[in-house]
């Protein structure tokens, strides 16, 4: 039984609306894998119009979205680049190296969450034999609910540019930055050969990504989706939240960015815990080791839901919280700290 009252553990635990259900109810369908489901058809066009790409996919999930792109790019034994915390790298199971014989080559962070653009050049690799072939540069914006600077992408565009790389994108919380940046998505996504799109979290669908990008490469990702089981059949009704989710919630993803200020500002008020202020709609909080996990059990025993053990947590919000879950979770922050 779920006790959870408020639930900051991620964006992706939000429902679909009734509004939403109904779009997937009425979602007219047809066989995908023949491309025949118009639903997923206008999902996918939309999406690509919206992002000046040539086409798009819908797929499972964001993880397959990128698995894709990187097998787009690569065959066996090359290499893709990406940061040492990208979710590409370091949270996808070693799919990449699993299923596509693909060597990673993670590059470190610099403390604002960009690689060094020095380190990215240094580590370009190209015909020595001695080494797994560079063939795309992997970016993630928003990168633990930061916004990375549009010049910095295209900076690192103007680089992979200049190799002969691809240029991908990880933009499941995209639409977050551009949000926040009041960007169009198409201006915000303009340096990248392809983008991942994950409709599944802040934008509040229950299932699903889009790849966008260049037709030669989604008509690559498209059969390799079919070789790794993820062609659908009437995946309409998926595609219709995803649909709904353009219409309805992309510009209210600024009060997902107000509630993690204002939760972030009520959590700074204690010295025990050290809070990064959010670009976005998610927080870090570093918690005084005198403290320990007594904070974080307080907490979950009075059903507020977080991510994180071991002196840190993960607080993100969502369209399933509103203003009361926030002043709830701080209600219980300050018992907590009044009775220790």
């Amino acid at each position: 039984m779920n006790t959870i009252r408020y639930d900051f553990r991620s964006d992706t635990v939000t429902k679909p609306s009734a509004a939403m259900r109904t779009a997937m109810a009425e979602a007219e369908v047809g066989d995908d894998v023949y491309g025949d489901d118009p639903t997923v058809n206008r999902l996918e066009q939309r999406m690509a119009a919206m992002l000046g790409k040539d086409a798009a996919i819908f797929v499972a999930s964001g993880t397959q979205s990128n698995l894709l792109a990187l097998m787009s790019y690569c065959g066996r034994g090359d290499e893709f680049m990406a940061g040492q915390d990208a979710h590409c790298y370091k949270y996808e199971a070693g799919g990449a190296a699993v299923l596509g014989s693909i060597q990673p080559q993670p590059i470190a962070h610099q403390a604002d969450g960009t690689m060094a653009l020095n380190d990215i050049e240094a580590a370009i690799k190209s015909g020595d034999i001695h080494f797994a072939t560079t063939k795309v540069i992997a970016l993630e914006n928003t990168l633990g609910g930061r916004v990375l600077p549009v010049d910095y992408m295209e900076a690192v565009g103007e680089i992979a540019a200049r190799h002969g790389l691809g240029l991908h994108l990880d933009g499941a919380r995209a639409f977050n930055a551009s949000v926040a940046l009041g960007m169009n998505i198409k201006d915000f996504t303009a340096a990248f050969d392809s983008v991942s799109i994950c409709l599944s979290k802040g934008l509040g669908a229950p299932v699903g990504s889009v790849l966008v990008g260049r037709s030669d490469l989604i008509e690559t990702a498209r059969r390799h989706r079919k070789m790794l089981g993820g062609g659908m059949r009437q995946s309409g009704i998926l595609a219709a939240a995803g649909l709904y989710a353009l219409d309805h919630n992309i510009v209210r993803l600024s009060e997902d960015h107000r509630r993690a200020k204002q939760l972030a500002h009520g959590l700074a008020r204690y010295d025990a815990l050290s809070v990064t202020q959010p670009n976005t709609n998610i927080i870090f909080v570093e918690i005084d080791r005198r403290v320990g996990d007594s904070f974080t059990d307080f907490l979950v025993q009075r059903g507020v839901g977080i991510t994180g053990r071991y002196g840190q947590q993960r607080w993100v919000t969502h369209l399933n919280i509103d203003d009361e879950a926030v002043d709830g979770a701080l209600e219980l922050v300050a018992e907590f700290f009044q009775r220790h």
